[in-house]
């Protein structure tokens, strides 16, 4: 059962063991924070949707923007996992660029909006949400940067400068995709947007 799954089951007054409690409170302040944005999100909001008192949740948040920054840890993590599970899937860099570029697509489709944390906040001239938004970008490139300079012996720079270019594309792309409306499967769309990646990063021959 996911986060917001468990505030949707749980009613006022239940009793939850401390992490699932945290896990619950999470999984509200995303639904607010997604759906208002961080400036008018307000931690009433969060408990009424958690279905707790504020003690409770100051309890385990001393304020929200504390709420925000370890939601957003949680899902710089998530993706940055997605796409070195994607990389680390394969020998075959043709299907790894597949595999990166739908790890975007579907960090992007299926994390409850958490993307508009990661790649759309209302706060990153908060520089605790700016450094971390920056660093899960450049993490990213850089497990990417990695296969692409082992397998071409590019200079470490050049390798960094492609990657970054991937990253960038599959993150635009997949969210110009769904605020598009979907109108492609996301599998063809991943699957294009890979084909397009794979053309240019192939011009680069493993050394």
């Amino acid at each position: 059962m996911t986060a917001i799954e468990q505030t949707e089951a749980r009613p006022r007054g239940t009793r939850l063991p401390r992490r699932a409690r945290r896990n619950q409170l999470l999984g509200a302040a995303q639904e607010v924070f997604v759906a208002q944005g961080y400036h008018a999100a307000a931690m009433d909001d969060i408990a009424d949707r958690a279905g707790v008192s504020k003690p409770v949740l100051y309890q385990h948040f001393p304020g929200k923007l504390e709420l925000y920054l370890a939601l957003l840890d949680q899902h710089c993590e998530a993706l940055l996992q997605a796409v070195r599970t994607a990389l680390e899937s394969t020998t075959d860099n043709k299907q790894r660029v597949a595999a990166t570029m739908d790890a975007y697509f579907a960090f992007v489709e299926n994390e409850g909006g958490a993307f508009r944390l990661v790649f759309e906040s209302d706060l990153t001239n908060e520089p605790a949400v700016r450094e971390r938004v920056d660093k899960v970008s450049l993490d990213c490139a850089e497990a990417v940067s990695e296969v692409i300079s082992e397998d071409t012996k590019l200079p470490a720079e050049q390798s960094m400068l492609l990657a970054v270019g991937l990253c960038g594309m599959a993150q635009i792309t997949a969210r110009y995709w769904l605020g598009a409306g979907q109108q492609i499967p996301r599998d063809a769309a991943a699957k294009l947007i890979s084909s397009l990646s794979w053309r240019g990063i192939a011009g680069f021959p493993m050394q």
